[in-house]
């Protein structure tokens, strides 16, 4: 698997929080869809992402979190308040791992491959940020045939010359990884 360190910039985002079992994440999505097309945020011009604060594979489905993102960019609206409950957040600068996910996304063995495998030898350590995700394929065109390149994850990161495990390995889901 091709891993990449980038810096991922400072991002503002219009971002609705999904607290619950992954099942039901679909409904959230459609208040942020429903939102994106009010504010006229195509998918193809403003990035889509996820902010996972929890290991769906590992956390009770009443404890999952996740954020699920637009980017506005610098000519995008103001978030004001709104009947979708869509907030204004920023994503932080940070340096990152990233992956590209090729598949589905019910089974995204990528983020374990990041922190199971290519992590504990990488010389990098986990950071203060949860992994996120960008989702390169979203919009009206997507099917699930053009899943297989759906994701590219990226996870901050810490240099760290003593590879030390993530504090969360056991668990296997890392919280952002920088440096």
């Amino acid at each position: 698997m091709d891993v990449r360190i980038v810096e991922f910039p400072t991002t503002r985002v219009a971002s609705v929080e999904h607290p619950g079992t992954p099942a039901l994440e679909h409904e959230t999505v459609r208040r942020l869809i429903a939102w994106r097309i009010e504010n006229r945020l195509p998918p193809n011009q403003h990035a889509t992402y996820g902010v996972h604060y929890t290991d769906p594979r590992t956390t009770p489905p009443d404890e999952h979190r996740v954020d699920l993102c637009v980017a506005l960019g610098s000519t995008g609206p103001e978030v004001a308040p709104n009947a979708h409950g869509v907030l204004a957040k920023t994503l932080p600068r940070t340096r990152c791992a990233m992956a590209r996910h090729r598949g589905s996304r019910d089974h995204v063995t990528t983020a374990a491959y990041l922190a199971e495998v290519w992590l504990p030898t990488s010389g990098e350590r986990v950071g203060d940020f949860p992994i996120f995700f960008h989702y390169v394929n979203v919009g009206p065109t997507f099917t699930c045939r053009s899943a297989e390149s759906a994701a590219g994850q990226r996870h901050a990161l810490e240099r760290s010359p003593t590879m030390p495990k993530p504090p969360n390995a056991a668990v296997g889901w890392p919280k952002a990884v920088r440096a």
